[in-house]
């Protein structure tokens, strides 16, 4: 889940419905935009809470690497996915996701009821809990989290999808009272982290700007506490001794940055860090066989595409940029879909460790996932791109490269990510694909901040594009709602690439309102219908989770989903709080000597204290990326 996470859904939400510092201990916790599908009304939680070991000696310390940033350590501001999964190590949510299928399962809350008309949901929230600081959680500081979002438009910059269709959130005792403008499906999949009020409120005096990053320990009350961060060079958390579930068994994690994989991926075989993930197919068969070292392929829950600029626009419908005119036209960018051999990068790029794409949520979500008619599919076609681009005034001169339908030289910006390995090899693919049907291309691959920077502004044609969607669809589908677009020329917005489409629009609209799980289903589909029919954004395929971790420091840790998940990229933090040191596992009884491949154990991003290596940028999740959830490359 290395992907990028420019910039996450504001108000989409309420639009769409609209239409159709120094904290003693800081807290940080940036959700991503990880939703699983509500239940009925008067659901409750039915789980049975897991035991956990306590740790079986001082001083255990697992250690990750990552090349990812982080954008901000603030719960509010945060949008990459490396942040949005420290902190859900960090906070507890008000519901989590069972990491053996993704079902929503009490966390802060441990029952919930509706009301007859679905407007009023009431969460009985957790006994016992307290912060790392000593205080206990209450429901008020859920109430104070949620109201804070709702009124303050920084606090929102996140996550404020979740509750834009809030009317009033209240707390008495230890209930905890939500109030909806209009029936939300997703009330068991609020990916917000709760915050101490005794800390924030007292403490931070401007959310936009605070993010959390320069006084530790940070106070939580999730299974891991952070106590140290330098920028690109590490991150360290401790483990809480008092969570609830139990205190994780490894006492420490660490971060490490490191400017690229392949560095990670020789810290690994070395015993420097003891996890890696985002590996690519090469790195990842290096790995096989090693000694100590175990891997893991599974069904990723993120897609990798190619987003288009059809028009930057506001949220106000003011024109900016200096996107291409001829991405505007749809037979165009159809065209450009019939164009690019989505087989051959799966094959070229990810080795095979993939499938060729199609819908907007990964195919590992079964419940969602959209394919084509056949006699529908945008399949590798150059014949019938060249007619549709004659047909739409795009003739070919005499040197055989198109001009636009004026007469005027064609020629599209490529753009992608130094840190994103797929980008340096699919831009050499794309680029020749479009050239034989007589599009120039300039390829440009800028560091992830530039890449950003450039999308905000309007300035580009074609861009690489991932986001990691979640167990609820929600969070990845509202980004691409026309109120996510900027307020102004410039202005940072949850958009991924200024899209709005009013029947999109219409169905996004629909489908937060809808309880019927095949009904909203349906309309998701055919929300994923629209954005590939147009051809806004083109799915070129889903890559497979690649991980390789330590068995000799690493003795067994829970993946999600079961039995063929991910380590990292989870939807909760399963991988970290039930990861056990190798010697403790076996004089347990747990084997951790999984044969390599897709047999690992549940993730863990984690590392000890440590050593600078560079700094990195991926972001994951678009959580674009996430989510989030969003989170995207």
């Amino acid at each position: 889940m290395p992907f990028r996470n420019p910039r996450r859904r504001a108000f989409a939400l309420a639009a769409a419905l609209a239409g159709a510092a120094v904290l003693s201990a800081p807290a940080a916790a940036a959700s991503g935009p990880a939703q699983a599908q509500a239940r009925g009304a008067h659901s409750q939680s039915t789980y049975s809470e897991a035991d956990t070991a306590s740790a079986s000696s001082s001083g255990k310390t697992l250690t990750v690497g990552v090349t990812s940033t982080i954008d901000s350590l603030s719960p509010f501001l945060a949008q990459r996915a490396l942040p949005t999964q420290i902190h859900r190590l960090m906070y507890d949510f008000l519901t989590n996701y069972d990491p053996t299928d993704d079902h929503p399962i009490g966390a802060l809350a441990t029952s919930w009821t509706t009301s007859a008309d679905k407007l009023t949901w009431t969460y009985t929230i957790r006994d016992g809990m307290k912060w790392s600081d000593g205080q206990p959680v209450t429901a008020a500081d859920a109430a104070w989290t949620y109201n804070l979002m709702m009124t303050n438009p920084d606090a929102a910059t996140a996550n404020g999808n979740f509750v834009a269709n809030f009317a009033k959130v209240t707390a008495t005792g230890n209930q905890l009272v939500i109030t909806l403008k209009q029936p939300q499906s997703t009330m068991l999949a609020l990916d917000v982290p709760i915050v101490p009020e005794h800390i924030w409120a007292g403490h931070v005096k401007d959310i936009g700007t605070f993010n959390n990053d320069t006084q530790f320990p940070v106070v939580g009350d999730g299974p891991f506490i952070l106590t140290g961060y330098q920028k690109d060079q590490y991150l360290t958390l401790d483990a809480n001794p008092d969570y609830w579930r139990g205190k994780p068994a490894f006492d420490h994690l660490v971060f490490k940055f490191y400017k690229d994989a392949d560095s990670e991926v020789e810290a690994l075989k070395k015993g420097e860090i003891d996890f890696v993930d985002g590996l690519t197919p090469a790195q990842y068969e290096s790995l096989k066989g090693q000694s100590d070292i175990v891997t893991n392929d599974a069904p990723g829950k993120r897609f990798y595409a190619l987003a288009v600029n059809p028009g930057a626009t506001t949220a106000t419908g003011q024109a900016f940029g200096d996107g291409s005119p001829a991405l505007q036209n749809q037979q165009f960018r159809q065209a450009l879909m019939y164009a690019i051999d989505t087989k051959t990068l799966v094959t070229k790029t990810l080795g095979g460790y993939g499938t060729t794409g199609s819908g907007y949520i990964p195919p590992v979500f079964s419940t969602y996932h959209w394919s084509p008619d056949p006699s529908t599919a945008y399949t590798y076609d150059p014949d019938k791109a060249n007619q549709m681009l004659d047909a739409a005034g795009f003739k070919k001169g005499s040197d055989g490269m198109r001009t636009m339908p004026d007469g005027k030289p064609l020629n599209l910006r490529l753009m992608g990510e130094t840190n994103r390995p797929d980008d340096t090899q699919d831009a050499t693919y794309v680029a020749e694909f479009l050239k034989a049907v007589g599009i120039a291309t300039t390829t440009s691959l800028v560091d992830q901040g530039k890449l950003g920077d450039t999308e905000v502004a309007g300035n580009f044609d074609l861009a690489f594009d991932s986001w990691t969607a979640n167990p609820d669809p929600d969070a990845v589908l509202s980004i691409q709602t026309c109120a996510t677009r900027p307020s102004a020329p410039g202005k940072t917005g949850a958009t991924d690439d200024f899209l709005c489409d009013k029947n999109f629009d219409a169905l996004y609209a629909k489908q937060i309102t809808e309880y019927d799980p095949a009904t909203r289903a349906d309309d998701v589909k055919q929300m994923e219908q629209v954005l590939y029919t147009d051809a806004y954004i083109n799915v070129l395929y889903y890559p497979d989770v690649l991980e390789a971790y330590r068995s000799d420091v690493i003795g067994s840790w829970d993946k999600q989903p079961q039995p063929k998940g991910v380590y990292w990229g989870q939807d909760g933090y399963w991988s970290f709080w039930s990861a056990k040191p190798a010697a403790a596992s076996a004089a347990s009884g747990s084997s951790s000597k999984s044969s390599s491949s897709s047999t690992g154990l549940v993730i863990g991003i984690v590392v000890v204290i440590v050593v600078v290596v560079g700094g990195g940028g991926l972001v994951l999740m678009r959580r674009r990326r996430t989510a989030s959830a969003e989170e995207r490359e």
